[in-house]
């Protein structure tokens, strides 16, 4: 289907397996730059109650049977699958008034978040379909009794009611975590874009990647939706504080207490430090992050500087840098090559920043740029939602009001002075609440104590300096493997932060039971669950013939004076507690000289190892080794090894496995305990 040749025509939504137009030709959905038509939008007639049973009753099951790496391996062959479609989305992403750096951050950029929670979860993530969360709390002195918190995917839909800044990152940002949880999707995107995202579900659904039920789309209002949303479903929003409190208090979503996730108005700050004087490198790099975050996406951006804290005596030639530098941003059609900044995405949104600037001229007066009157290179100034990028500065921030409350979402911020490091956190803070705050700086103690008073009031903070500014990714850019989201007007909702997001998505429940009721439930075998010793050894067994609980006991093997001093010498490692048997004793830990914990480790392995080639292929890591009693010459050690957890890699011929060791001494007390991590292939030459 070319949506490119059909213009203007009727969105349709992807709903109960099938894509169905509403019942009216719908609402115009207006070019950016032009005015003309591009779509109309309906959602009239759709059963809403019907979208939310399809979704539980097809797409929970179909990708709850999946484990995490195979959900993982959905979303990279998704993202590859789009990566190869991009251009199609950038020629209509043009309408929405991005420029081809903006469609970047939106296409690209949604598409990398696929793919990095892609690599996350088969990086991160076990081949398993629950999720262990922390270690096992014992409950009993003689091991019979314990508990293990788990993961386990809600076995409703997840409701994702999207924004129209970001058509396409909007949505995919918020879908990788769900997937990969394992919950399906239902995704309603902001009206005034909506056929940019209607374009990216078409493809997705083409793939036939996606289990059926996966993922639905809703084209213009959801209706009663919420009315029937359950205990077990999610919704997050994105977009104005005012819609995100009447959706979070809706009726069904309260009583049922239906998890819900907020991003909305965010007056986010950026602090230029008492050191960056101009002339230095960080006040020129803060010239550059300012007027990049005002005009990037038109400064429609919830992560876009709104205000701009600076020290007094720097304040005139901070103003005068902008102006100069916003001057030169072209303005007009993003489809000329030209163009650094598109229009808004609709007149109604060009009028809604105008009142918010004259809102914030009772606290601020405009310094740069003429709101009423834009001035283009390409375009229609009149019928386009252009407007010039709006610098306003207020004198006295401190008794002021509409600069620490009023957000214009559009190219626009405010320049006010500080004195101390102290009064620019109060200024940040009056925000209350942001995505993110910068601190452009090359004085670490005024990082320490800026950085520190942001923290509580900030989703995210930058640290901006001369070291750090051809790596930084800047101030406003959500990166998968942090958290989005803040405190207080910003919501106080959380998205992304790698696997922290796939949670999101998921129960946490405490299960407890004897240790082989657990084991048999998490599929990691614990101390005092049923193991099976003797026979084969371990190592000689191939991931398909593996079980969780297979054990190995030892023979044992003293460890001598000649031993530990053998090691001493071999490695260099003469430190006084293995060499100086005085010295030893006066060391309250210790009765004498000990043998090297790392001695201790390679003891364990000459004796747990089976030499020959077989299946296991590599030792890759030990985890959380701990020396718990001191050996001394003439102790003798000993070793379980029990097989603990198996995860086969998929689209690989090995696995990995994780071995629970355990090195006693004659008196049966631990010596040592970590765990052994090891590759094995699949199956036996």
């Amino acid at each position: 289907m070319n949506v490119m040749a059909n213009r203007p025509r009727r969105l349709e939504s992807y709903v109960g397996g099938q894509w169905v137009a509403g019942a009216k030709e719908g609402v115009p959905l207006l070019d950016a730059s032009t005015g003309a038509p591009v779509a109309f939008i309906d959602s009239t007639g759709i059963d809403f109650k019907a979208i939310l049973a399809y979704g539980r009753d097809k797409g929970g099951p179909a990708l709850r049977r999946l484990s995490f790496h195979e959900r993982a391996a959905m979303l990279k062959a998704l993202g590859q699958a789009l990566m190869e479609r991009k251009e199609e989305f950038y020629a209509l992403s043009t309408a929405t008034g991005a420029t081809r750096a903006d469609s970047w951050v939106d296409i690209e950029g949604g598409i990398g978040t696929l793919l990095s929670y892609a690599s996350k979860g088969r990086r991160e993530l076990p081949n398993t379909r629950v999720l262990l969360d922390g270690k096992v709390e014992p409950l009993s002195k003689d091991g019979t009794f314990a508990a293990q918190h788990i993961l386990s995917p809600l076995q409703g839909v997840a409701v994702h009611i999207n924004a129209f800044n970001f058509p396409c990152w909007g949505m995919l940002e918020k879908l990788a975590p769900t997937l990969l949880a394992g919950v399906p999707a239902i995704v309603k995107p902001a009206s005034q874009t909506a056929y940019l995202t209607e374009l990216m579900v078409r493809r997705i659904i083409e793939t036939g990647i996606l289990p059926e039920g996966a993922l639905q789309l809703v084209c213009g209002s959801v209706g009663d939706l919420l009315d029937h949303v359950e205990g077990q479903d999610a919704v997050t929003f994105t977009g104005s504080a005012t819609t995100g409190r009447r959706l979070k208090t809706h009726k069904a979503i309260v009583e049922n207490s239906v998890r819900f996730t907020m991003e909305a108005d965010s007056l986010n700050a950026a602090v230029l430090g008492l050191d960056a004087a101009p002339g230095t490198e960080e006040f020129d790099l803060f010239v550059k992050e300012v007027a990049r975050e005002m005009t990037v996406k038109a400064g429609q951006k919830c992560t876009a500087i709104r205000r701009v804290i600076a020290p007094r005596a720097h304040g005139e030639a901070l103003i005068e840098s902008l102006r100069a530098r916003l001057g030169k941003t072209a303005i007009g059609n993003p489809a000329d090559e030209a163009v650094r900044m598109g229009p808004l995405a609709s007149l109604d949104q060009r009028e809604e920043v105008r009142a918010r600037i004259r809102d914030l001229s009772a606290d601020a007066e405009i310094v740069a740029g003429d709101p009423d009157n834009p001035s283009v290179t390409s375009g229609d100034a009149l019928a386009g939602a252009f407007l010039n990028p709006v610098l306003l500065y207020c004198d006295k921030p401190g008794s002021a009001r509409a600069i620490h409350d009023v957000e214009a979402f559009g190219p626009v911020s405010t320049v006010m002075p500080y004195d101390t490091a102290e009064e620019a956190v109060d200024l940040a803070r009056r925000g209350k609440g942001s995505l993110v705050a910068s601190v452009f700086t090359n004085d670490p103690a005024f990082a320490e104590e800026v950085v520190l008073g942001l923290a509580p009031f900030h989703g995210r903070v930058m640290i901006g300096n001369r070291v750090s500014a051809s790596s930084s990714t800047g101030h406003g850019s959500p990166l998968p493997g942090l958290v989005h989201g803040g405190p207080g007007r910003a919501g106080g909702g959380e998205e992304l932060g790698g696997i922290r997001g796939v949670k999101h998505y998921m129960q946490r429940t405490a299960v407890q039971g004897a240790p082989t009721m657990l084991s048999a439930v998490t599929g990691r075998w614990l101390p005092g669950a049923e193991a099976r010793a003797g026979g084969e050894h371990p190592f000689r067994k191939s991931l398909a013939e593996l079980k969780v609980g297979d054990q190995l006991v030892t023979a044992t093997r003293t460890v001598t004076l000649d031993d530990i001093e053998h090691f001493a010498h071999f490695t260099g490692d003469t430190f006084y507690a293995h060499m100086d048997e005085e010295a030893a004793k006066a060391n309250p830990f210790f009765d004498g000289r000990v043998a090297h914990g790392y001695l201790i480790v390679s003891f364990a392995a000459g004796l747990f190892v089976d030499p020959a080639p077989g299946p296991v292929l590599a030792n890759y890591g030990v985890d959380n080794l701990r020396f718990l009693t001191p050996v001394n010459p003439g102790d003798t050690l000993q070793v379980q090894l029990t097989c603990k957890e198996i995860n086969p890699r998929a689209n690989a011929e090995h696995g990995e496995v994780r071995w629970d060791c355990q090195v006693t001494n004659q008196t049966g007390a631990t010596v040592a305990q970590y765990d052994v991590l090891t590759m094995v292939a699949k199956t036996r030459e």
